[in-house]
């Protein structure tokens, strides 16, 4: 592993993407390189330019074009706010726009990849999200979801799970991973 580790960091549209700094800031603290890449309608749920200014990298949502700068390889990956569409397209292998084409390239290559959730717990009873969270954690990747980790709120009451959104948590599950995987 490189003396910077690099984390992407995944933001997809959800309520509290408007406090990715959350996550971005302890990363930096604790010595990671952040790369922040979007979805295209995450875009709309945070201040790009405050995360460029914080992270001294621009935010990614769209394929890089011919001659741009490639983004530094990633060491880890961390989906959050992930919505329930990104985490059934992720689980099925779809890849229509950069994120999840990061993503899905990202599992594929065996990097650690954690993904922390916010849906409301109407989503969580569909099977469909069900089998997408039982496939993502066949395939390695470390969902946060349930007691001790992000618990689904009742429809309508998004707002208020704001402040208990458990960024940190995702920080400390992607570094204890990262062990197991150097080797």
């Amino acid at each position: 592993m490189s003396a910077v580790r690099t984390l992407y960091v995944v933001v997809c549209a959800a309520g509290p993407a408007e406090h990715v700094d959350r996550l971005v800031s302890p990363a930096l603290t604790r010595g990671w390189q952040v790369q922040v890449i979007a979805t295209p309608t995450a875009l709309g749920f945070f201040d790009p330019q405050a995360v460029e200014e914080l992270t001294g990298r621009a935010v990614r949502s769209r394929h890089r074009a011919p001659g741009e700068p490639r983004s530094p390889k990633a060491d880890a990956v961390v989906v959050a706010p992930a919505s329930f569409n990104t985490v059934n397209k992720l689980a099925n292998g779809i890849a229509d726009n950069y994120a999840l084409d990061v993503l899905n390239e990202g599992i594929g290559l065996g990097l650690p990849v954690v993904v922390l959730p916010f849906v409301n717990a109407a989503y969580t009873r569909r099977q469909p999200f069900q089998r997408s969270v039982t496939s993502l954690r066949q395939e390695g990747v470390r969902v946060l979801l349930g007691e001790g980790a992000f618990v689904p709120h009742p429809p309508g009451q998004g707002g208020g799970a704001f402040d208990r959104f458990p960024w940190r948590q995702a920080l400390a599950a992607v570094e204890e991973l990262l062990p197991e995987r150097a080797e």
